[in-house]
């Protein structure tokens, strides 16, 4: 109270009229009078603010420790006695990937798969934009202790959806992989394989659809002879897809059938894919002679625009009412041709042709790579797979370039039966390779625009029969 008495005596003197004297004194006592006040606020501030923050601290102290964890509530003391250098490096040990390999040596050996697989896609140039990210996928999820896939997430074929709702220890390529496990990535991929085809050779010619269904035959031939192995109902299905030469096909359906012999079909369906040039010619020039790989084709009528539009949509229509369970990949196979041929959607085309076919592919080759895990991959069954997809993927070859032979004893118009082994989907790998060695034996004979009717028809042709497998076998 005295403050404030000081502080009314001192502007009453001020405003009185009294000598420049008396009006300085005046003035320095006002200004000591106000400083002095505001200490002593700030004094009654702080002793308030102390108060407060001893009742919270008092309050909030039970709760972290019914918590019982964090750096909250634990003070240096308690930290400088628990540290020590021996247990901090022995903690640092025990968390880190070395020791991961000595647990389990398979790890070691799936990553040089991997390497191996890397050599091949960077080096060698075997189908590099599917077969280098399916490597890589596989590199990362073999990491010890990495913990970026959890195998255990996607049990008996279903997504358990409760873990990925807590969300604790769920890896990012955990994540990557529900793009395969929902069917998303393969159907996208086929989008953008519709926009990069042409099916005007396939309209100038249909009769080149029959070749395209008659190499499918590899697929069930061999579903046959997984059967006669052991394999169930379903794993002989996903294996016999490999026959089809067609990537996206088989990790859709696989995914659907069999998802635990995800990783080993893939690798084997584009690692085949890629030896194209090195097991078909050979099976070409067995079943052919040499004048029948001589006989020279008429050049294809010209189809319209026209005929390219309506020929996507009545696909579609036809396969979805006979086989529904074909047009997920059917449906988007020709949406993206729809894109290509209609001519008012250029830029949709191009962005699916590109960025679209890029981001999915980069995604579905990590994800299928991190389905490669040691106990999926390294057993026998693995080994069977391989040798039977090797067996499908010759099946089909040699059974379009049969046909092709059966279809000269009552047509006119002679057919180059090399050909028929363009019937399996791998576009348009497989069309280059029956031109190269129809060159090989007729400088003037040009197969190439022929050959790639069949190519598109196996690519529909290996969508249906996933279909097919599908329809009859109960999810």
């Amino acid at each position: 109270m005295k403050l404030y008495f000081s502080l009314l005596l001192a502007a009453v003197m001020f405003v009185m009229p009294v000598k420049a004297q008396d009006i300085e004194a005046a003035a320095e006592q006002l200004a000591e009078a106000a400083i002095e006040l505001a200490a002593e606020s700030l004094e009654v501030a702080a002793v308030a603010i102390d108060e407060a923050a001893e009742e919270i601290a008092i309050e909030a102290e039970p709760e972290v420790a019914a918590v019982g964890g964090g750096s909250q509530g634990r003070d240096n003391s308690a930290i400088d006695n628990e540290f020590s250098v021996g247990k901090a490096i022995k903690k640092f040990v025990n968390q880190a990937g070395f020791k991961g390999f000595a647990d389990d040596w398979r790890y070691a050996v799936m990553i040089l798969v991997s390497f191996v697989l890397l050599y091949l896609a960077i080096v060698k140039k075997f189908e590099p934009l599917l077969l280098m990210p399916i490597a890589f996928g596989m590199l990362l999820t073999n990491l010890p202790g990495a913990g970026m896939y959890h195998p255990e997430l996607f049990a008996g074929g279903h997504v358990h959806w409760a873990d990925f709702a807590l969300g604790s220890g769920v890896g990012l390529l955990d994540y990557l992989y529900l793009g395969v496990k929902l069917g998303i990535y393969p159907c996208l991929i086929f989008v953008g394989v519709g926009a990069m085809t042409d099916f005007g050779p396939l309209i100038a010619n249909p009769k080149s659809l029959l070749l395209g269904a008659a190499a499918q035959i590899g697929i069930f031939a061999t579903f046959l002879g997984a059967l006669a192995l052991g394999f169930n109902y379903w794993e002989a299905g996903s294996i016999g897809i490999i026959g089809g030469a067609d990537g996206p096909t088989a990790i859709y359906l696989t995914s659907k059938l069999a998802p635990h012999l995800l990783g080993p079909i893939a690798v084997a369906a584009y690692s085949y894919m890629a030896l194209v040039p090195v097991i078909q010619p050979p099976i070409m020039k067995a079943l052919t002679t040499e004048k029948e790989r001589k006989i020279e084709m008429k050049q294809l009528r010209s189809v319209s625009q026209r005929e390219k539009i309506i020929f996507p949509i009545v696909i579609t229509v036809i396969i979805a009412l006979l086989l529904p369970s074909a047009a997920p990949l059917i449906g988007c196979l020709m949406l993206g041709n729809l894109m290509k041929e209609c001519g008012v959607t250029e830029r949709l085309s191009k962005t699916v042709q590109n960025e679209l076919m890029n981001i999915v592919t980069i995604f579905l080759g990590i994800s299928v790579g991190a389905t490669a895990t040691a106990d999926a991959f390294l057993n026998w069954q693995t080994l069977g797979i391989l040798t039977l997809g090797i067996v499908a993927f010759s099946f089909g070859s040699a059974s379009g370039v049969l046909l092709a032979k059966l279809m000269n004893l009552f047509s006119k118009e002679k057919i180059n039966p090399l050909i028929g082994s363009a019937g399996v989907s791998a576009v348009p790998m497989a069309a280059r390779v029956s031109q190269s060695v129809g060159q090989q034996y007729n400088h003037g004979n040009f197969l190439l625009m022929h050959a790639m009717g069949p190519n598109v028809a196996g690519v529909i042709g290996s969508a249906v029969a996933a279909g097919i497998l599908l329809a009859f076998l109960p999810l």
